[in-house]
């Protein structure tokens, strides 16, 4: 009964005994398929071809080796076959299944193709040809090779007309014109250089033609044309900001303004208004923001005013009408220009009354009786005193019914030198105010054209700042304020006035 159970359990041990079999069998077969991939892997990953592991070649090595030297040292090609490429195509003929010797090969060509692009940008155009030629000869990428192909063409073409500009811009600048038109020098540089930056000898030309431009600048200067002189020196600035004269040209341009603003001073305290006038509207013209040349006209409008007053005291109505016409050309919303307008419209009235009131007959009687009574006061001495007694005051009423009048005239014109000697004498001894009467004299009688008038209102304008001066050292404020107020009506350019108007005013701050 036992037989049976024996045959079970010798049957079981056999088969534990075949899967122990078949188990061992199959790992040894994957470790055998394991071992036969890594062994492809490693052969793959090192790139090397198994002749070399088995039988190397050192001609191949040494020609590798070569062939990086010269490929480090720039040497790309050469026609003793030293060169990268030579050396490379050798170590490919002896062993033609090593891709690191291929790859070489392509790093040539990529050389060849940097070579170009620096060629190409430092316009040596035979170099680009050539290094272009060896890169597709080293099949390089089509599209690289193409690209750079298209620029040097592009490049070439520009240059073939570049040239023909740069030639024009010379002959031009030879020839003076250097800017004001499309061929003029300075437009046709600036061409060559928006085709090529770099092109050297047209930054130095364009430099050269600038250089010019200022030295015309400063011919300009010379001449007192501020305005050109300003657009030549603006169109060098756009141009070229940095410049290398552009600094001195500005100084000099800056000291020209102040020079005619203080020529322009002078000829205003002297009288000669349209001088003064042009010189002033000279620097406006070229910088209309200058408020010391705003000012300055506006000066030159009242002074033309002021001169209309008088005229129209004389009823001299078609000079005073003139110069009123010129005062409020200049400045026609000025207060002096309403001022005159006015005191023109009352003269002209006073004069109409005067001719409606007192017969034509009439008036010729009271001027030749005036005339008289001047001619005793003469005789008496009594130039300019008593007040209305005086020769002056009595010519001062002749006048002012026949302005015209040649008897009138006559006694003016004798009565002037000695005005002008009170106005001295009174200006010696410091009766500033007498100097004032005698300077009003000068006016009335005639003198109020010449130059010893004008430069007598400025001498004693500076008096009367000398005495406001002192008043002010002495804390006497309003003593100081009616000092200048005398100096600026007498002479609103004389020298000092501004600084002295400053100190006044920062004394009333103070006070207050």
């Amino acid at each position: 009964m036992r037989e049976p159970f024996a045959d079970a359990g010798s049957t079981r041990n056999d088969s534990v005994s075949r899967r122990r079999h078949w188990t061992s069998a199959h790992w040894r077969a994957v470790l055998a398929a394991v071992i036969a991939v890594l062994g492809v892997v490693i052969v793959l990953w090192l790139r090397q071809p198994l002749s070399e592991w088995l039988w190397p070649d050192p001609r191949v090595q040494q020609l590798r080796d070569e062939a990086a030297h010269a490929l480090q040292a720039g040497e790309l090609t050469r026609a003793d076959g030293r060169g990268a490429r030579e050396l490379y195509e050798a170590a490919v003929a002896l062993d033609p299944d090593r891709p690191d010797t291929r790859d070489g090969l392509a790093q040539v060509g990529q050389a060849a193709l940097a070579r170009a692009e620096v060629a190409l940008a430092d316009g040596r155009y035979r170099d680009v040809h050539a290094a272009l030629r060896l890169a597709r000869e080293l099949a390089v990428p089509r599209a690289q090779a193409d690209a750079l192909a298209q620029r040097l063409r592009e490049r070439e073409l520009r240059e073939a007309g570049q040239e023909r500009l740069f030639a024009q811009a010379e002959a031009a600048r030879e020839a003076g014109r250097l800017d004001g038109a499309d061929d003029a020098a300075l437009p046709l540089y600036q061409r060559v250089l928006a085709l090529q930056p770099n092109h050297t000898a047209a930054l130095e030309g364009r430099e050269d033609a600038l250089a010019d431009l200022l030295q015309l600048s400063g011919q300009a200067l010379q001449r007192g044309a501020l305005l050109e002189a300003k657009r030549l020196i603006d169109r060098v600035q756009t141009i070229d900001p940095g410049h290398y004269g552009l600094p001195d040209a500005l100084a000099a341009m800056s000291q020209a303004v102040r020079g005619s603003l203080r020529q322009a001073d002078t000829h205003l305290r002297r009288g000669r208004l349209p001088q003064a006038l042009a010189l002033y509207r000279r620097v406006l013209d070229m910088d209309p923001d200058n408020a010391e040349a705003a000012q300055g006209r506006v000066h030159v409008a009242n002074a033309y005013a002021q001169r209309s007053e008088r005229h129209a005291a004389d009823f001299r109505f078609t000079e005073a009408s003139a110069t009123l016409r010129e005062a409020r050309a200049i400045a026609p919303h000025a207060p002096a220009v309403a001022a005159a307008e006015q005191h023109l419209a009352r003269a002209r009235q006073s004069r109409a009354r005067l001719d409606s009131e007192v017969p034509v007959a009439e008036r010729r009687r009271r001027v030749q009786r005036l005339l008289a009574e001047a001619a005793a006061a003469e005789a008496r001495g009594d130039l300019l005193t008593p007040p209305g007694a005086s020769a002056f005051d009595k010519v001062r009423a002749a006048r002012a019914m026949a302005p015209q009048d040649p008897a009138m005239l006559a006694a003016a014109a004798r009565l002037l030198p000695a005005a002008q000697a009170c106005f001295e004498q009174a200006l010696r001894s410091n009766r500033l105010s007498a100097a004032k009467g005698c300077l009003d004299a000068i006016e009335v009688l005639g003198g109020d054209n010449g130059p010893a008038w004008r430069n007598g209102r400025g001498r004693l304008a500076q008096r009367w700042i000398a005495v406001g001066d002192e008043r002010l050292g002495a804390n006497e404020l309003q003593a100081a304020q009616a000092a200048l107020d005398a100096a600026r009506a007498l002479d609103p350019q004389v020298d000092g006035l501004s600084e002295f108007d400053l100190r006044v005013r920062r004394a009333s701050a103070a006070l207050d």
